[in-house]
């Protein structure tokens, strides 16, 4: 209990002299008891300066990246859930970066070999200096044999002790936030044991280089005949739970304008495939790259797209996917009554909502877009307004198309970079018309037929069962024995009461050690 005291101080004090709580406070108006404790945890510390002339998203953004690789991370989550902290300040946060020096390529080799043992170990070779260095990894350079066959490849190592590290910074972390939302009550609309709950369970995911390696290898089946768009190959022999092996990227930054121009690279058709690729990816495999930034982009020699980075991979189901093409295709047909029903049809508005007043305000996000040239017109922030809307109408938020939808306004900006006069629309144009004909052709509704029947054809022997449970759980209902409203975020609720657990003994004791600072200073 004392380390996670301790551990608690540690964070608070951070959050209080980073200047991270005055920069919350201007955007979120912070509950005047939370100021004054972090007010007091700071005293005898030089706090750090705020520059004024700054954005609360740019200055949230450098206090954020002042406090180290934990904090870095929870930014990097919130840029990508504007639901909770608003569009502006997501924006923001996406520029944090988390460049961090590099473990030493003596620790690198150790890893590699306990992870993989002594045979694979021995089969690497020219392991090169890091690359790169993150927040939770780094990469190195290497030569391994396959099949008598000299491979280049890049090998993603996890800091060393990272899962322990991240783990005891977020445990305190949700603490600090249970605390908080329990002592006071206006705080409970930040939702901070709730983002701080889905930071560990990301972020434990990511600390696993297995599943990234499966999202890469699930990408590269997807594309693999795809032309213009070339994922790198996983070693899995060479692949571990801190180890991932891939194919090394022989290509240039497509942020390098200049140097692509120079080898002969077409600017505009690489814009084009930037997008094709991803609406590809999203609405024909429903699988999809969630961080599509000029970083993660290489083009060779070929002009192929190269992505690295799998760690945040947005998927949709195939409701989603109709959702996202016939709207994004309604808005070009400027048929606003059938965006509308795509939306009552998939459940995502109330019932009880007009569809008629709902299609109405569609056309005001619509309207004003084509009153424009084309060119100009963006899908992004279509997207955004169209997500303003569903916030009125009491619609349900939907995590998936709002990682899609930050991915859309990133990939439109690389390809606005590369070539200001793409055309966004025409581009999408004829993906968006490929996919809804596939979808109403004959082969589509004889597969839908077939999967319908199937199904219905399994469940028949079960039929009798379900009708005896069916009747048994109405009757408990009746009977007032059946409560419907415990919450289905069983690993949330395990938390907060092992947190409700140890928050009188923690609060009795931290205010002792507040105390004895206060004393001390």
């Amino acid at each position: 209990m004392f380390k996670r005291i301790y551990q608690l101080f540690k964070i608070s004090r951070k959050l209080g002299t980073s200047g991270a709580i005055d920069t919350i406070n201007e955007i979120y108006k912070i509950p005047i008891i939370i100021k004054l404790f972090f007010d007091l945890i700071s005293i005898g510390s030089n706090k750090n300066f705020i520059n004024n002339t700054k954005s609360p998203g740019e200055k949230l953004c450098n206090a954020l990246q002042e406090m180290g690789t934990t904090f870095i991370k929870l930014g990097q989550f919130l840029a990508t859930r504007p639901d909770i902290i608003g569009e502006k300040l997501a924006n923001d946060l996406v520029k944090l970066q988390d460049k961090l020096p590099p473990f030493d390529i003596s620790e690198a080799k150790k890893i590699i070999k306990e992870e993989l043992g002594e045979k694979i170990f021995l089969n690497i070779e020219n392991l090169s200096e890091p690359i790169a260095a993150a927040s939770i990894a780094q990469v190195h350079i290497a030569n391994i044999n396959i099949k008598n066959e000299k491979k280049e490849v890049a090998i993603k190592i996890l800091r060393p002790q990272i899962e322990r590290f991240f783990n005891e910074e977020l445990d305190a972390l949700m603490l600090l936030a249970y605390i908080i939302e329990g002592s006071v009550v206006k705080s409970k609309r930040l939702k901070l044991v709730e983002v701080v709950h889905l930071l560990k369970e990301i972020t434990n995911i990511e600390m696993d280089l297995r599943f990234e390696a499966s999202a890469a290898n699930e990408l590269y089946e997807n594309t693999k005949n795809d032309i213009g768009f070339n994922v790198p190959k996983i070693y899995w022999n060479y692949t571990s739970k801190r180890i991932l092996t891939l194919d090394k990227v022989d290509g240039i930054s497509i942020r390098e304008q200049k140097n692509l121009e120079e080898k002969g690279v077409n600017l505009k058709e690489l814009a084009e495939n930037v997008i094709q690729s991803f609406l590809k990816q999203a609405i024909r495999d429903g699988f999809f790259h969630g961080d599509m930034h000029q970083g993660n982009l290489f083009v060779d020699k070929k002009g192929n797209i190269i992505p690295v980075d799998f760690g945040i991979m947005g998927r949709l189901s195939k409701s989603n996917k109709k959702y996202l093409a016939e709207i994004l295709y309604g808005f070009i047909k400027r048929d606003y009554t059938k965006v509308a029903e795509v939306h009552f049809q998939a459940g995502l508005v109330p019932q009880n909502a007009s569809k008629e007043e709902f299609a109405q305000a569609l056309r005001s996000v619509g309207e004003p877009i084509f009153g424009q040239s084309i060119k100009d017109i963006s899908g992004g922030n279509l997207l955004a307004q169209l997500f303003e809307i569903t916030e009125k109408f009491n619609m349900a938020t939907q995590t998936p198309l709002l990682l899609l939808q930050k991915t859309m306004v990133v990939v439109e900006g690389v390809a606005r970079k590369l070539y200001p006069e793409t055309n966004i629309w025409e581009v999408s144009r004829p993906i968006l018309e490929n996919w809804i004909k596939e979808q109403k052709g004959p082969q589509a509704k004889i597969e839908e037929a077939i999967n319908t029947s199937a199904e219905v054809l399994k469940r028949i022997p079960d039929f009798p069962k379900f009708m005896d449970k069916a009747n048994y759980a109405l009757q408990l209902i009746a009977e007032g024995k059946l409560n419907l409203g415990l919450s289905d975020n069983k690993s949330l609720e395990i938390e907060q009461m092992k947190l409700k657990s140890l928050r009188n003994n923690i609060v009795i004791s931290f205010l002792g050690i507040v105390i004895f600072i206060l004393l001390v200073f």
